[in-house]
């Protein structure tokens, strides 16, 4: 489509705070929009952090590009759609594939021409290093935990002494719990009974 078509733009504002005003923001929008002779439909999120991947409003928008309600996004920044890069990435891409281009005033990118599309592609090229960089250092991490000697995964539950009756030699117990008399030792030893089995039982 192009800009001699008229164009439904969506318009996002997000302010951090229900003490800040959208309104800065929303009206160097509207001006923007109204320069190219689009129409508009704006989405406002007060009080809600960039670093949420769920917002009411921006929920909403994506619902809406999803049912093709407007047919490119405007933000002030980018950072007012989203902190984070994962989820920024992820979001702009959804956009893509649904045939939505979008526009950041301030950072001048413009996915509806091919210099902006390039910008998205760095973009996106950016966020799949950091998540190999996130990747390699996870696994750095777990073979310099196994050279150590430190055990990986989730740790062992401790499980309370059980009382075993006075007595009980060894011989009876591995009878009692079909096990071999140095397991059977080693539990009598450590004050355990194994699983299903009750200090009545032991009796």
């Amino acid at each position: 489509m192009s800009d001699t078509q008229p164009r439904r733009a969506a318009i996002y504002a997000r302010v951090s705070t229900f003490d800040q005003e959208p309104e800065n923001q929303l009206a160097e929008l509207r001006r923007y929009v109204e320069a190219r002779g689009w129409t508009v439909k704006e989405y406002t999120d007060r009080g809600v952090s960039g670093a949420k991947d769920h917002r009411p409003a921006l929920d909403q928008l994506v619902a809406d590009a999803t049912r093709r309600r407007f047919d490119v996004l405007v933000c002030w920044r980018l950072d007012r759609l989203g902190r984070n890069l994962k989820h920024l990435i992820g979001l702009l891409d959804d956009l893509q594939a649904l045939g939505v281009p979008f526009i950041s005033l301030a950072e001048g990118i413009d996915c509806t021409t091919p210099a902006g599309k390039l910008q998205m592609h760095i973009l996106g090229a950016i966020a799949e290093f950091e998540r190999a960089r996130i990747a390699e250092r996870v696994k750095a991490g777990l073979a310099r935990a196994r050279a150590q000697g430190k055990r990986l995964g989730r740790p062992r539950a401790v499980r309370p002494p059980i009382d075993i009756p006075k007595g009980l030699t060894v011989r009876a117990a591995a009878a009692l719990w079909g096990c071999s008399k140095s397991t059977a030792a080693r539990r009598l030893s450590e004050g355990r009974i194994p699983v299903g089995q009750t200090s009545a039982a032991a009796a």
